[in-house]
C-alpha cells in the first residue's frame, strides 16, 4: 500500500509465486492491506525454467509500481528451424526478451515487504459469510480479510473447495527441460541456436532452446545459459505412468521431483536424442546435467469468483506453454481484479466483474494453445482433430505462432 493512502480493505492472498506476488503489489498499489500465504517453508527460488517476457508484461510491472525498463533477460530477434540433420531449413523475424523464472521472480518478490509474505502457511480451509472470509491454515493459525485470492497454482486448495471435481486433463505428451551453460556449449553450436529461439521438429514432437540469463542474474556473455525444451508424446495409462515412477516403485501424481526421475529413463531420452534431433540439440541434450520432465496438462474452471474468494492465474487457467502466456496472464488477471473493485466498490460485485472479465480470455488461451500442441498427442479422438493438428506442425506455422499473443488483441484489456 502506497505511503499515506488510506486502505480500501483487506485482503488475503494463497499462493507466494508469481500470481500471488502480482495480485499482492497491484492489491497494495490500490490501497488496499494484501499479505501473501506460501505453504512452502524455504524461500520459492532456482526453478531456473525460461520464460519469454510478453511485451504486455511491462505494462503491468509500470501499473504495479515496478520499472517497466528494468533488464529483464537476453534479447532474441530471430527465429530458426533445424532438420534432423542439422540444416537451417526456415528463419523467422521475431524480436523478443528471454528471460527466466527465478529473474521475474525476484523482481516481485524484492518489491512486496517482507512482513507481509508468510512462508510455511498450508491452507485447510476458507470460511466466509456477508462481510468476512477467514484462511485456516495447518499450523492453527487463520487470517480473516475482506477478500481473499486463491493464487496458488495448479493444484490450489482454493480452488479445490470450490470447484472439487475439476481435475488437470493429461495433454498426451511431456516436455523434458533443462539449463545448459553457455560457457559449455561448442563454438559451432552456439553459432548456430544460441542467440535464435530456435526449433526441431521430429515426426509428432518439437523441440526448442534459447537464451536465458545465467545463475544470480548474470547476463554477461558467455556466462548466461541455454534453456531447452523437448516434447514429446506419452500415453497417459502405459507410459507417462512408467516416466512418473520412481526407482521404488512409486508413481507420483501430476509430476515427479526432479531428483526422483530414474537414471533410465533419462538414459532412454538421451538415447532417443541421436535418431531424433538436429546434432546442434543433441549436443545441448548430451550436455544437459539435470534434465527434468514436465507432463503437460489443461485446467480450465468454469468459474473464478466464489462470493468474498477469487481464484486467478494457473489456479484458474492452465494452458500448454505454446502460447508462452502463463506470466502475463496471471499478471493481467491481477489488474483486472483490481479494475473491476475499484469500479464496483465493494467485494463481490467487483470479484463477479473481475470474472466476466477474465474468464473468457482464460477460455480463449486454453484453446490456442491446444490447437498449437495438438500435433504432439499421443492419440486424436477424430481424423478432423488430427488434420487440423497438422496445420500448426509445419515450421512456418511453428516459428510465426509459438509464442506470441497477437491471437489476444481483439480482446478487451485488463482494464475491461
Amino acid at each position: 500500500m502506497q505511503a499515506g493512502a488510506k486502505a480500501q480493505g483487506r485482503a488475503t492472498v494463497i499462493g507466494g509465486s508469481m500470481s500471488g506476488l502480482f495480485a499482492a503489489l497491484a492489491l497494495r498499489r490500490r490501497g488496499w492491506e494484501a499479505d501473501v500465504f506460501e505453504r512452502v517453508e524455504a524461500e520459492l527460488a532456482g526453478r531456473g525454467a525460461g520464460i519469454v517476457a510478453q511485451p504486455r508484461l511491462r505494462i503491468v510491472f509500470e501499473a504495479i509500481g515496478l520499472d517497466p525498463n528494468v533488464d529483464l533477460g537476453v534479447t532474441v530477434h530471430r527465429r530458426r528451424t533445424f532438420d534432423i540433420d542439422g540444416r537451417l531449413i526456415g528463419e523467422h523475424e521475431c524480436p523478443q526478451t528471454m528471460t527466466s523464472w527465478d529473474r521475474v521472480y525476484r523482481l516481485l518478490r524484492n518489491a512486496l515487504p517482507s512482513p507481509h509474505y508468510h512462508r510455511g502457511k498450508a491452507l485447510t480451509r476458507v470460511e466466509q459469510d456477508g462481510t468476512s472470509v477467514t484462511a485456516h491454515f495447518a499450523d492453527g493459525t487463520r487470517a480473516a480479510a475482506d477478500l481473499l485470492i486463491g493464487a496458488d497454482g495448479l493444484r490450489s486448495a482454493v480452488r479445490e473447495q470450490f470447484v472439487p471435481d475439476l481435475v488437470p486433463l493429461y495433454a498426451g505428451y511431456v516436455a523434458w527441460r533443462a539449463l545448459i551453460p553457455e560457457s559449455a556449449l561448442p563454438a559451432a553450436v552456439h553459432r548456430d541456436v544460441f542467440d535464435y529461439l530456435a526449433f526441431c521438429l521430429p515426426p509428432g514432437e518439437q523441440f526448442l532452446g534459447y537464451p536465458v540469463a545465467g545463475p544470480d542474474d548474470d547476463l554477461r556473455t558467455g556466462h548466461r545459459r541455454y534453456n531447452i525444451v523437448w516434447y514429446r508424446p506419452a500415453d497417459e495409462h502405459s507410459e507417462l505412468r512408467r516416466l512418473l515412477s520412481d526407482s521404488s516403485g512409486t508413481t507420483h501424481f501430476v509430476s515427479i521431483p526432479p531428483p526422483l526421475i530414474r537414471p533410465d529413463i533419462i538414459a532412454e531420452m538421451r538415447a532417443a536424442a541421436v535418431t531424433r534431433l538436429a546434432p546442434q540439440f543433441l549436443e545441448t541434450v548430451r550436455l544437459a546435467q539435470h534434465p527434468f520432465i514436465q507432463p503437460i496438462y489443461d485446467l480450465e474452471t468454469p468459474r473464478m469468483a466464489f462470493g468474498r474468494v477469487a481464484v486467478l492465474g494457473d489456479a484458474a487457467f492452465v494452458a500448454r506453454p505454446h502460447v508462452a502466456a502463463g506470466v502475463v496472464k496471471a499478471a493481467e488477471d491481477a489488474l483486472a481484479l483490481v479494475d473491476a473493485l475499484d469500479r464496483e466498490g465493494t467485494v463481490e460485485p467487483g470479484l463477479a466483474r473481475f470474472e466476466q472479465a477474465r474468464i473468457g480470455i482464460g477460455r480463449r488461451i486454453i484453446e490456442r494453445a491446444r490447437h498449437l500442441g495438438a500435433y504432439m498427442q499421443a492419440h486424436w479422438r477424430t481424423a478432423e482433430e488430427r488434420a487440423r493438428a497438422e496445420l500448426h506442425r509445419t515450421p512456418q506455422a511453428v516459428m510465426t505462432e509459438t509464442a506470441v499473443m497477437d491471437f489476444l488483441d481483439a480482446e478487451a484489456g485488463p482494464s475491461a
